[in-house]
């Protein structure tokens, strides 16, 4: 049978074979599925309303556990009509949906579109419950067109894995379940089910990267190779594979070269080129910097190890600086504090009462104070002022009232934190005392109780 057979009847199984493989899909990512309270964004365009219908009119298990949110950008004419669409579309399921309504923060240099992205996701990660996963509709065409727009970037291994089935999201999980669908399946099933939903108009913009390769790219793909978006995915799924790899080969190489906090520059010279790349590149991430470009990095790899051992040359980018000092590699913050600073060398200072949004520096994203009714912060516990920072191990906090100090490095293995997270994830401290990893840890005294009146929420937006 041709590969365009083949799609052809993928996209037309019956109506209830698509909700079978949806559940099988999530079985296998959700961990105690059905009973997980499951959240759906919920656009109101197709493949979301695809999404949260065949969830509503499967298992009752599911439906118990299932609700929806809509986020409204307000940057279209039509938000307030989509809100009301998406709310009348959960009535008829039965569902509960909360529509949230962002204010878009214009920054220089950040386009509307990233910018809607960006108050999105923070408007999710508050949405959030506990334990609960947000489930979002992304299908196989979206890993494709995904994929291609790293690749055009010059992204590595990681970029092109693209995006996860399953990965840490603020208090639970960020599933897509939909990832292994192809985009006519879900509209076969729409159009079987007479499906209402919404048209965005901004999707036909080809000035965007993404709507041009959607329009213009992407059916000449298809067209010429009709199975595309699946063998992309495999690829995106192979690449997640390699570089997973890489990392273990990595922190072999690293733990084999270190010298205490620092890299002995022997050890990494007897490497091979491309294994001492891989090694110092996992070296900077664990340690919690930004990697650098690929010119710096080759820098680092080569004159710097090559130098003679009493030159002590150094590498400089965003807030980092690596320097050769004799036979040793070290690595360390450049402060960006003024003389006078309240911060450590290193740290930024936060004034959150006067300030509640903290743009983090090197692309690390924002760090937000958000007054919340059932926030899990206690605002009088808070110091007016804390200095955020980064990680450069020994990091230790009380996750739990009356149990014991942990290390941060701990906490984060126990979680399969990935190391580009634990490279960018900000840590809130007053003087020494860590108080907030992120949004992830809260230490004990600064966590609220039963008694506390007055609550927020430390929301780390993301880059």
């Amino acid at each position: 049978m041709s590969a365009a057979r083949r799609v052809a009847r993928r996209a037309v199984r019956p109506a209830d074979d698509l909700g079978r493989r949806l559940a099988h899909e999530l079985a296998a990512l959700v961990p105690g599925f059905p009973h997980t309270p499951l959240c759906v964004a919920f656009s109101g365009g197709l493949d979301s309303t695809v999404l949260l219908t065949a969830l509503a009119e499967g298992e009752p298990a599911v439906r118990a556990v299932l609700r929806a949110v809509h986020i409204d950008h307000g940057m279209h004419p039509d938000s307030a009509a989509w809100g009301r669409h998406c709310r009348r579309v959960a009535r008829t399921l039965r569902v509960p949906i909360r529509v949230i309504r962002v204010r878009i923060e214009r920054t220089r240099g950040v386009s509307p579109e990233a910018a809607a992205r960006a108050a999105r996701y923070a408007a999710l990660q508050r949405e959030l419950h506990p334990g609960e996963v947000l489930l979002t509709a992304h299908h196989a065409q979206d890993q494709l067109e995904t994929v291609l727009l790293q690749l055009l970037r010059g992204a590595g291994v990681a970029g092109l894995a693209a995006m996860a089935p399953a990965a840490r999201f603020a208090q639970g999980l960020l599933v897509r379940p939909q990832l292994a669908f192809e985009r006519g399946e879900l509209e076969a099933w729409g159009k079987l089910r007479r499906l209402s939903y919404i048209e965005d108009s901004s999707n036909a913009d080809e000035h965007l990267d993404r709507n041009y390769l959607r329009r213009r790219v992407v059916p000449v793909l298809q067209a010429r190779w009709p199975g595309v978006a699946q063998a992309v995915g495999r690829s995106a799924r192979h690449a997640a594979e390699a570089q997973r790899l890489l990392e273990q080969l990595a922190r072999a190489d690293v733990a084999a070269a270190a010298d205490g906090e620092d890299l002995a520059v022997p050890r990494l010279r007897a490497l091979s080129a491309d294994r001492r790349r891989n090694a110092l590149r996992f070296w900077i991430v664990s340690r919690g910097h930004a990697v650098p470009d690929t010119a710096r990095l080759a820098e680092l790899a080569g004159p710097v190890l090559r130098a003679r051992s009493d030159a002590r040359p150094q590498v400089r980018w965003g807030a980092s600086l690596i320097e050769r000092q004799h036979e040793r590699l070290r690595l360390r913050w450049l402060s960006e504090q003024s003389p006078g600073s309240a911060a450590p060398a290193g740290r930024l200072a936060w004034a959150l009462r006067e300030c509640p949004l903290l743009a983090l520096p090197d692309g690390r994203g924002r760090m937000e104070l958000a007054p919340a009714r059932h926030g899990p912060v206690d605002l009088d516990a808070l110091p007016d002022a804390v200095a955020v920072g980064s990680r450069r191990g020994g990091e230790r906090l009380q996750p739990r009232r009356g149990g014991p100090r942990r290390s941060l490095k701990s906490l984060l293995q126990e979680e399969r934190v990935a190391h580009a997270e634990r490279a960018q994830l900000p840590l809130i401290y007053a003087g020494e005392r860590l108080l907030a990893a992120g949004d992830r840890w809260l230490d004990a005294s600064i966590q609220a109780g039963a008694s506390t009146t007055r609550r927020a929420r430390l929301i780390w937006h993301r880059p």
